[in-house]
């Protein structure tokens, strides 16, 4: 290479630099392996190269050339650090050199002239509250207030300091010895004065009105103003420590009340300054070599010669080691928002490691690390404000960074649920429970509630849990949190916590050390933790030890362990509470039986009064096989079908007919009467039968044994027992009575059998009576009638085709004679007893004698109505109407208009319970106005219709029916609860009464009221519709798909909606199969006799 080598630089691990005069620096490798490499190269000037230097402290490169000077980071060459343009310098650029430090780079040129530039400037800073001092430039310290917002104020300084301090209203600067003041004014800054100490200071701290210096292992505390304030000469200035205090101040602080500082012996100090006296020292094992106070001086970080750190309590005296704490840690900051009073942040050239002092837990006291954040280079931490750490830099200026532990101040709206779970889990390591509030809203998750829940329970926020838990609806513990919330005990309510908690063992001790230690003992017992409630009640409550050892025993017996509590029933016993030893004696009676010491457990079981006792302790002996004993105690104890049970177990026969008066069992009797069957006794065996309840052996007995068939007899006819009718019947049978053996037979449902011994002995007609009088199947009948027809005897075979419904086949015979006799039967010509009408009618239609039928259908129909069966009548109009309409023949009008009026009646319900009063109470005037045909319900129907009518505002007609009832025969009748009422209506009349709407005829259109159904204007009688009881109108008709009956399209429709069948025909019905019908001719056409 032709061109001259100016320079060459050796720095690293093995790295050469070196400078070529044409303006070129490349940088070659000495390693092994890389032996003769090159590793950079770059052509920094364009002309020429003078010089270039390296400083390994700031891990920079210089060179110069070219009116400039480039600077390169030793890290990254590549990456241009710095420019310095010199233009004045014409005439060339001579040598450059760093000083050791780092700090000044000096430059020599051709013109004779030496260039100083600083590098670096010295980190120099301090805040009080949330002002804060920082070294801006080697002459200019700033003073700001980043948190208020005040515009930062340039104090130009007379030396180079060393040191920086801030106040509330002041700042200090100084170097070796010496310090400066100034006043901080609003907009200007003013000079104050200069001090000197006695020795050199190490730093300084300000507050509002004073001054402490740290020099040489002392403390100067002093006003800074001292002419201003009136100040007693004493309180002006103070030196620690005393003369006679072999010890040196490593540390101190200074906050509004206190001077604070630790020695070389492991003393902290706190000096108050307004009583001018120490109030407070605390003694640490080894040397404390820095402290940091919290803004209100009553909590204090300090470090340790061993590089740990503690958390200092001066109200209570406690300290709390800080968990992983790096013994890199150069300072810390204590937070200043003032909601978070317990979080502080410990910092090293690297790292920024937020901290939280929890003061208030249920588990007590104690320091956490919330997290770490990383901090670039050279970034001195001055200020923490809500999460936002304010830092200085080499540059002299400052920056601020955001602690990863406090993300959550960041906007939420686009943060995922599993961020927001990490932020809320930061949250509530820092006690910010309102912003952790906002976040389960945004997550709206029961199991993020429940740790936020959890989170206020743990740090004894009572308040703010029971408005957790009423959110997330868990009513028990708000219940539960509202009755302690009032608690000022701090254990005792930290117990209560711990419990809801679970966390029982805690809470015990908690409970100890609380003003109400009894609390523990209670809930050892609620959770019936026995072995551990009995320690605590020996300590606490020794007269509750019988109580808890009951129960303790009732556990014991419970588990199976019944020598412990046999032992802890027996120490239950007090002596002086009935109710209470009752129990615990009889415990031991039952662990003593339990146990085998029988002879004890039942004389204690016997003298005790409780009958319960007796049994369980019987249950117990039977189980064991000891029966003596257990009936004896089941007697003792009243219980007298277990002890007949137990005494007959052992067959102690007589002690069980000594109680059989008393017992109630049939199964004993029954037990009982089998013994003294086979032993004969059958006259004390029947009883016990009897008693048992067991007829067919009572039965068996009087007809086997004690030839009784009188009584036996009695008893089938009364029980009506089946199996006893078969063996009366076989007895009869044997005795050759064949008419009562076929009885037995029926009554015993044997009809086949009975049926068959009356073919084989003639006895058909006493079989035919017989089961004339039983409630008998049709196939039956058919069966007699078959027989009689084989032995042509038409008339009683005619009487059991009809009897069985076979009506065609009583016509058979087509001879009148025969009909007209079993006519007369149905009537009662012949016997005076006139059969069912049932029967006649059924005669009549199987004969086609339609009008007859008609006739005995309205007889029926008649009989019904005057029992009250109004559906039944009902529907047995329908039924012959529908008949007589299939068969073309005229329906008779006394037919017709019956079955409207009963059709009326049925529809009175359907429109009151829909609450259609205005319908109810017409049609309720219509039967009303037929009251005869309903003799057994007149008082309550004619009730109803005052009553509807009142409600559907037709006052004059309610009158009029009322004043019926207040007739002689009616007003006793009268319902107790509608009786004043009705009779105040007939005192003080209204005769108001709403108009009936009126409609047209379908047949010559007059218009007439709509329940109306004969016509004025024509005299036809119009059809009435089956849904409301009105007349029909021509152009809304439809008629029910089953039944044929006309109704009003519309009205129909909107009963459909509730009702599913026919009122008519109760047939299943749906509005959809309901079609309107425009061409009505055809049903105007009358069906009914005029």
């Amino acid at each position: 290479m032709t061109e001259p080598l100016l320079l060459k630089a050796q720095y690293g691990d093995g790295y050469i630099m070196i400078g070529f005069s044409r303006g070129i620096f490349v940088v070659i490798s000495t390693h092994i392996r890389e032996i003769g490499q090159e590793v950079f190269q770059a052509r920094d000037h364009k002309d020429n190269l003078t010089s270039i230097a390296v400083s390994q402290t700031l891990n920079k490169a210089a060179t110069c050339g070219d009116n400039c000077i480039k600077i390169h980071d030793l890290a990254e060459l590549k990456d241009m650090y710095a420019i310095i343009n010199l233009d004045d310098e014409n005439k060339g650029l001579g040598t450059l050199s760093w000083t050791d430090d780092g700090q000044l780079l000096a430059l020599s040129t051709q013109r004779g002239s030496l260039h100083v530039f600083l590098t670096k400037l010295p980190i120099l800073g301090d805040a009080c509250s949330t002002r804060i001092a920082y070294l801006t430039s080697l002459l200019e310290v700033t003073v700001a207030n980043p948190v208020e917002g005040d515009l930062p104020i340039t104090v130009s300084v007379d030396v180079e300091p060393n040191f920086v301090a801030v106040g509330l209203y002041h700042l200090a600067v100084g170097m070796n010895n010496r310090a400066w003041f100034y006043v901080l004014g609003e907009n200007a800054v003013k000079k104050l004065k200069d001090v000197e100490y006695l020795g050199t200071v190490a730093n300084i701290c300000l507050h509002s009105d004073y001054a402490a210096a740290l020099f040489e292992g002392k403390v100067q505390l002093h006003l800074i103003e001292s002419e201003i304030l009136d100040a007693q000469e004493e309180r002006e200035t103070r030196l620690f420590p005393a003369v006679d205090d072999k010890c040196r101040i490593l540390c101190h602080a200074l906050t509004g009340d206190f001077l604070i500082y630790g020695t070389d012996t492991g003393v902290i100090q706190y000096f108050y300054i307004e009583d001018w006296q120490f109030i407070n020292d605390y003694r640490h094992p080894v040397s404390v070599k820095k402290i940091f106070p919290d803004p209100n001086g009553t909590r204090l970080v300090f470090i340790d010669e061993k590089s740990d750190g503690f958390v200092y309590c001066p109200v209570n005296d406690a300290t709390y080691e800080i968990p992983d704490f790096p013994p890199t840690i150069k300072g810390v900051l204590w937070e200043n928002w003032p909601m978070d009073k317990g979080v502080f942040i410990a910092y090293d050239d690297d790292k920024v490691y937020t901290y939280v002092f929890h003061k208030d837990t249920i588990q007590g006291s104690k320091v956490i690390l919330a997290g770490g954040t990383k901090v670039p280079f050279s970034h001195k931490p001055l200020l923490l404000y809500n999460g936002e750490l304010t830092c200085q830099t080499q540059s002299g200026k400052i920056n601020n960074i955001y602690l990863s532990t406090h993300s959550f101040l960041d906007s939420l709206k686009d943060v995922g649920p599993n961020e927001l779970r990490q932020m809320l889990t930061q949250t509530l390591m820092l006690k910010r429970f309102s912003d952790a509030w906002e976040m389960c809203k945004i997550l709206n998750d029961q199991a993020a509630w429940n740790e936020l829940a959890r989170a206020c329970l743990h740090h004894m926020e009572v308040e703010f849990a029971i408005r957790v838990y009423r959110t997330i609806r868990n009513v028990g513990i708000v219940m539960s949190l509202e009755q302690i919330k009032g608690i000022e005990d701090h254990n005792l309510l930290a117990g209560h916590l711990a419990m809801f908690t679970n966390d029982f063992n805690l809470a015990q001790d908690l409970y100890l050390a609380s003003s109400c230690p009894v609390a523990a003992l209670e809930m050892r017992r609620d959770l019936q933790h026995w072995d551990i409630a009995l320690q605590l009640a020996k300590r606490l409550a020794p007269d509750q030890i019988p109580f808890i050892s009951k129960e303790y025993a009732i556990q014991l017996e419970f588990t199976g362990d019944y020598v412990n509590a046999l032992a802890h029933y027996e120490k239950g016993i007090t002596g002086d509470n009935k109710e209470h030893d009752e129990v615990c004696l009889a415990g031991v009676a039952q662990m003593s039986i339990r146990m085998g010491d029988i002879r004890q457990g039942v004389n204690q079981a016997l003298k005790h009064p409780s009958r319960v006792l007796k049994r369980d302790c019987g249950a117990i002996l039977e189980n064991m096989k000891q029966f003596s004993e257990a009936a004896q105690l089941y007697e003792k104890g009243l219980y007298y079908d277990k002890a007949a049970s137990v005494y007959i177990r052992c067959k102690n026969w007589a002690k069980v007919g000594e109680l059989l008066p008393h017992v109630s069992s049939p199964k004993i009797h029954l037990q009982y009467a089998k013994a003294k069957e086979a032993d004969g006794r059958y006259k004390e065996a029947v009883v016990a039968y009897e008693n048992a309840k067991q007829w067919n052996s009572v039965i068996r007995i009087y007809l086997d044994h004690l030839n009784n068939p009188e009584k036996a007899v009695s008893i089938v006819r009364e029980t009506q027992s089946l199996d006893g009718a078969k063996m009366v019947a076989r007895f009869f049978l044997q005795l050759g009575d064949y008419g009562s053996a076929i009885q037995f037979l029926v009554m015993s449902k044997c009809n086949n059998e009975a049926f068959t011994l009356a073919q084989q002995h003639n006895k058909m007609e006493i079989y035919a009576d017989i089961i004339g009088s039983e409630d008998t199947t049709n196939e039956d009948y058919q069966s007699i009638a078959l027989y009689f027809e084989g032995e042509k005897k038409h008339f009683q075979a005619g009487k059991f085709f009809l009897l069985c419904g076979q009506y065609s086949r009583v016509g058979q015979a087509k001879d009148e004679l025969l009909t007209s006799q079993l006519i007369d039967h149905l009537m009662g010509e012949s016997d005076g007893m006139p059969k069912d009408a049932k029967y006649l009618f059924r005669l009549y239609m199987a004969l086609k004698q339609y009008r007859e039928a008609a006739q005995t259908a309205i007889i029926i129909a008649r009989e019904e109505q005057s029992s009250g069966n109004y559906r039944n009548a009902h529907d047995v109009l329908f039924s012959m109407y529908a008949e007589l309409k299939s068969q073309k023949i005229k329906i008779p009008s006394e037919m017709a208009t019956n079955l409207m009026i009963l059709h009326s009646y049925i529809l009175v319900k359907i429109h009151v319970k829909n609450g259609d009063h205005m319908k109810g109470a017409r049609m309720l005037i219509r039967v009303a106005n037929n009251i005869s045909k309903f003799p057994s319900h007149i008082v309550p129907i004619l009730t109803s219709t005052v009553i509807e009518c009142h409600r559907a505002g037709l006052k004059n007609s309610a009158f009029s029916f009322a004043a019926m009832l207040m007739r002689p025969e009616y007003r006793n009748k009268i319902d107790a609860k509608y009786k004043k009422k009705i009779e105040a209506m007939v005192r003080r009349p209204d005769t108001s009464e709403t108009e009936e709407a009126t409609t047209p005829c379908p047949f010559c259109e007059f218009l007439l009221p709509e329940c109306e159904l004969l016509c004025p204007g024509c005299k036809n009688n119009i059809p009435y519709c089956i849904a409301t009881g009105r007349h029909m109108l021509k152009d809304d008709w439809t008629v029910c798909p089953h039944c044929d009956f006309p109704a009003l399209y519309s009205e129909f429709k909107i009963m459909l909606n509730t009702e599913s069948t026919c009122p008519m025909c109760s047939e299943r019905l749906s509005f959809a199969q309901l079609k309107k019908i425009s061409d009505c001719t055809q049903y105007l056409r009358t069906e009914v006799e005029q």
